[in-house]
């Protein structure tokens, strides 16, 4: 049995599944196992907190942990960085047998912050009967001090471990997702597996195979190299199902985006026509020509001049959003009250180009975002738009979890083993 504790929609669970086995997932969150179900996953709605050990004490080979991480992701208040210290004591009570977490969370800034100590509680438990044979958690940057302490703990108990920072684009994601690893095992020695994808591309050395250039959002999307993308349009309301984010008639701008949940990639040599669009200085200021946008594409034909521009990611609605080109990975997708709209923005790439023609941002879909965190382009999400984006933004991308995951099944897993369309 391979537990998987705060199993989310399934990204953990997706990527067993593509190497051949199967996880029981414990979850929360009502629309999650909805997902999960429609997905064919195994789950116990249950909060991991009060949910019993004992079940699992002698069948669980392998422990999967990805705690809630709203209250240390940048994107939140960020209190579990207040509460650590509260954390740190919990798990090392925890590993000796003392359950202090009710004194502990009565102290806590966020209640959420004591979640990335339950972990400890299983695993004490089952190091009595010498289970699991490995673990694998996953959490914000952060939170790898706390993995480290956790890593402290398991040696003792007679794993090898080893934690550290991944970028998820090192393994194919078209994502540049960094997060906290901690990787442990009775049977074999702890190592992360060995990227197969880089910033630029690498040959083959006397020393390993070489590594493929980062997957762009263009090339995950099925947007052909020369072809100009159009991202999905789709009818109004925010994440939550609330007012439409951008202006009335925006989204019937593009001529050749009419179908809802599709992709439509152009034929080569063909343009996008569009119509002109009046905007005021904000719109320049937000969005203006950038220095390090490439310049390479064919340009699309507007109604009334010639420009140049291309689609851009803009991760969510802060100052200090990501903006990222098509033809680069993403940055890291989440989503929430305060980071609520995910948009494909026009973005110029001369200095000559008329802003005041650039098509309007277009809200990236929930179909879209999953498959930048690689799940397949099916998959079946439920809810509405906000509890949907909600699991996708918290979700483990499933190509990066196989890459962990598939030297503790002793499976052989590589670069070309993950369709990120299947």
């Amino acid at each position: 049995m391979i537990v998987d504790l705060f199993a989310g929609p399934g990204g953990w669970s997706h990527a067993l599944t593509r190497l051949g086995v199967r996880d029981v997932g414990l979850e929360w969150d009502e629309w999650a196992c909805k997902t999960r179900a429609a997905a064919g996953q195994l789950t116990i709605r249950t909060d991991v907190a009060r949910y019993p050990v004992w079940p699992f004490t002698s069948a669980t080979t392998g422990l999967i942990a990805s705690p809630p991480c709203q209250a240390w992701s940048m994107a939140g208040k960020r209190l579990g960085l207040l509460d650590q210290p509260l954390v740190h004591q919990a798990v090392a009570d925890l590993a000796a047998g003392r359950d202090t977490r009710e004194r502990l969370l009565a102290s806590c800034r966020d209640q959420r912050s004591l979640l990335a100590a339950e972990p400890m509680r299983y695993l004490h438990a089952l190091n009595q009967h010498r289970r699991p044979e490995w673990v694998a958690m996953e959490e914000v940057p952060d939170v790898l001090p706390l993995w480290r302490q956790y890593a402290a703990i398991l040696r003792t108990w007679g794993f090898s471990v080893w934690t550290g920072i991944l970028n998820a684009a090192d393994y194919g994601v078209p994502q540049t997702r960094r997060r906290a690893i901690l990787l442990a095992s009775r049977t074999r020695t702890a190592t992360p597996p060995q990227p197969t994808h880089a910033q630029v591309a690498e040959p083959e050395t006397l020393f390993g195979p070489g590594r493929e250039r980062w997957v762009s959002m263009a090339e995950a999307l099925g947007w052909g190299a020369t072809d100009r993308p159009v991202p999905t349009v789709c009818a109004g309301g925010g994440p939550g199902g609330g007012p439409e984010p951008f202006p009335s008639g925006s989204r019937k701008t593009l001529s050749d985006a009419r179908d809802r949940g599709t992709w439509k990639p152009q034929p080569p040599g063909t343009s996008i026509i569009l119509k002109p669009q009046t905007r005021g200085t904000g719109w320049t200021a937000r969005h203006g020509a950038r220095a390090d946008s490439p310049a390479d594409g064919p340009a699309p034909t507007f109604t009334s001049k010639a420009t140049h521009w291309r689609w851009a990611l803009r991760n969510n609605n802060q100052a200090n959003a990501t903006i990222r080109d098509q033809d680069k990975p993403a940055g890291t997708l989440f989503f929430g009250h305060r980071a609520n709209e995910c948009t494909w923005v026009a973005e110029p790439v001369t200095d000559d180009t008329d802003a005041e023609a650039l098509p309007e941002p277009i809200r990236i879909t929930a179909r879209e975002a999953g498959v930048l965190q690689t799940f397949p382009a099916d998959y079946p999400w439920q809810g509405n738009k906000g509890q949907q984006f909600s699991q996708i933004g918290n979700a483990v991308p499933p190509r990066l979890a196989a890459h962990l995951l598939a030297p503790h099944l002793g499976r052989a897993f590589s670069r070309d083993d993950f369709d990120l369309a299947a």
